[in-house]
């Protein structure tokens, strides 16, 4: 992979980063104002997979307007570093207790994995934040969205409303400085098989279809 796929130096980025974050804030009130917007900005559509390379550029969000987790992550992580403050990429493994039924029927476990959230480097040291979840499908879900201090991990939600088991984590492999799509795909086979074809290629369109 020549070009990184989290591409900071996209114009795009760069006048959206302008846009949302004045000069005179501090880096972590810029990290904040840049969390909520993506959070919120975009709609999170875990769905929208992909194993073309362009298709997983973070500027790339700045054209559809939505995307599954490791997008959302990916392009936060884009702004942050845009704004002069470190980031990377968390992959994750997650069981999700309230996932849709139509996204369990087609994924055929309430598992989802790989998962994704962003690390920011902020007065000294990693801070995790996930700004998958948009606050309109919070509100959908019956959970409240997910806030970030800047200060404090801030990586799931443990419970719902009515205080029902929500998502817990399972395995977390780690921060990447770009996106690892070679074991996004081999996490995804794994988990996933019946995604794929003989020839391991993504099959998604096909089954989207079945449920439609």
């Amino acid at each position: 992979m020549t070009d990184p796929l989290i591409d900071p130096q996209d114009p795009a980025i760069v006048d959206f980063v302008q846009t949302h974050c004045p000069e005179y804030l501090s880096p972590t009130n810029k990290a904040i104002r840049l969390y909520y917007t993506v959070r919120d900005s975009f709609k999170y559509n875990p769905l929208l997979i992909s194993f073309r390379l362009e298709d997983n550029r973070a500027s790339k969000i700045m054209e559809k307007k939505e995307g599954h987790c490791i997008a959302k992550a990916m392009f936060l992580c884009a702004c942050l570093q845009a704004a002069g403050i470190p980031s990377k990429l968390g992959i994750a493994k997650v069981r999700n207790h309230m996932g849709t039924a139509r996204l369990e029927k087609i994924l055929r476990s309430n598992v989802l994995v790989p998962h994704g959230y962003t690390l920011a480097y902020l007065n000294g040291r990693w801070i995790k934040c996930t700004p998958a979840f948009n606050k309109a499908l919070c509100d959908k879900l019956n959970c409240e969205a997910l806030d970030w201090d800047g200060a404090h991990d801030s990586i799931f939600q443990p419970y719902d409303r009515n205080k029902g088991q929500f998502m817990e984590y399972l395995h977390d492999y780690g921060a990447f400085d770009d996106f690892p799509l070679e074991q996004v795909m081999d996490l995804m086979q794994t988990e996933y098989p019946h995604l794929f074809d003989q020839d391991n290629q993504l099959i998604l369109e096909d089954i989207l279809a079945e449920y439609s």
